[in-house]
């Protein structure tokens, strides 16, 4: 059924369910998602000093949330760059919180195991700023580095899971034994996609611990919204007593939350969604630039299963040729000016002759066809020929 976000959102808080799982691709809405939500529970309007007399009734993690850490880089003298936290109603409460428990060990921790344990974070006294060093054992450490963008969303959300982690543990424990803090009266929490840069590994053990903090909450309702299937599927198979949904935007402009019955590989065939999802830009002539990002996942996918170590020797011979325009529109930029172009008619052109090069192949139809759905996590070992 068709409906606005403000729409689905509502239906998420009505269901009372303790967890509800999400799967889109980026750029679906699942950070407007989580706006909506976040919104509907505690409406801006809101006077910010109330959370102080009632307590934060939501908690979330999003777009949003990076967004009250930026760095000052101290362009001038080029010496001391640190992190500073935007100050406001929730991110006062939240690092006074985090300093009187003492989380600091614990962020740190945790932000050393995702990334690299020479990384060392600093906070300030009061919490409000973060400076980053590297630890070599020695004297030779190195002060006030800048970490890479990826080591940033790692880092904010070890900051949201400590904080998390915490918050569930004083609020199992007895009404009349708990100390009084801003989240005592905390109910609802919605995640996106806390997986930036993370390998598989990371990436499943972040799953599986974010799953146990789950199911060792009382009285906290999760909504937990990915665009990757392996996320999505660890915590499936993690998480009991759940609610599933696909989120999809249709071409009017409203969406639509279809319940699912399985993880990926079971309940959409993820291969298969991404093969649909592809045929009807081609259909309507709406290829954008992210097409071709879930072409080369097809692809990949593709040779994954059928044992290929490269996913490029699935291409039409010149294979080149067709990898770097793939390569073209899925590779991030690194400068403004490389911003890549939306794509021509010929460029989409190619996706159709690259999907239909694939689907019609022999190993499409006798090996991925006949297969179980189960392209999203299969390796296969079996041996293939290196033509296609």
């Amino acid at each position: 059924m068709a409906q606005s976000l403000t729409e689905i959102a509502q239906s998420l808080i009505d269901a009372n369910k303790k967890v509800q799982l999400i799967y889109a691709f980026n750029g679906i809405g699942k950070t407007r998602l989580s706006r909506e939500y976040r919104l509907l529970v505690a409406p801006k309007n809101v006077d910010e000093e109330d959370d102080v007399e009632t307590g934060i009734k939501v908690l979330y993690y999003n777009a949003f949330t990076e967004d009250l850490f930026f760095w000052d880089n101290d362009l001038d003298a080029d010496v001391e760059r640190k992190i500073t936290i935007r100050p406001n109603g929730f991110t006062n409460l939240a690092l006074n919180f985090l300093r009187d428990q003492g989380l600091d060990v614990n962020i740190i921790s945790n932000f050393q195991h995702y990334t690299s344990p020479f990384i060392t974070p600093r906070f300030s006294q009061d919490f409000s700023e973060v400076t980053f060093s590297i630890e070599s054992g020695s004297d030779n450490s190195i002060e006030n580095i800048k970490i890479s963008k990826g080591e940033e969303s790692n880092f904010i959300w070890c900051v949201f899971y400590s904080l998390l982690e915490q918050i569930v543990e004083i609020k199992n424990t007895l009404p009349e034994n708990r100390p009084n803090n801003p989240f005592n009266n905390l109910e609802y929490v919605f995640i996106d996609d806390p997986i930036s840069s993370l390998d598989d590994n990371h990436l499943i053990e972040l799953a599986v611990n974010l799953a146990e903090l789950i199911k060792k909450s009382t009285g906290l309702k999760f909504v937990v919204s990915t665009h990757n299937a392996l996320f999505y599927n660890v915590l499936f198979n993690e998480v009991g007593n759940k609610a599933c949904y696909m989120l999809k935007k249709l071409d009017d402009g409203t969406y639509n939350l279809k319940p699912l019955n399985g993880d990926s590989n079971k309940s959409f065939s993820y291969h298969l969604y991404l093969k649909n999802t592809i045929e009807e830009a081609i259909t309507s002539n709406s290829v954008e630039k992210y097409h071709f990002m879930l072409l080369r996942n097809l692809y990949e996918k593709t040779a994954n299963f059928l044992g290929y170590p490269e996913w490029k020797r699935l291409l039409p011979e010149d294979r080149q040729l067709y990898y770097n325009r793939i390569i073209q529109f899925t590779s991030h930029s690194t400068l403004s000016n490389e911003a890549v172009p939306d794509p021509t008619e010929p460029e989409k052109q190619t996706v159709r002759l690259l999907l239909e090069h694939l689907v019609n192949s022999k190993y499409w139809q006798e090996e991925i066809a006949t297969a179980e759905p189960a392209l999203a996590n299969v390796s296969s070992t079996q041996e293939v020929n290196d033509t296609i």
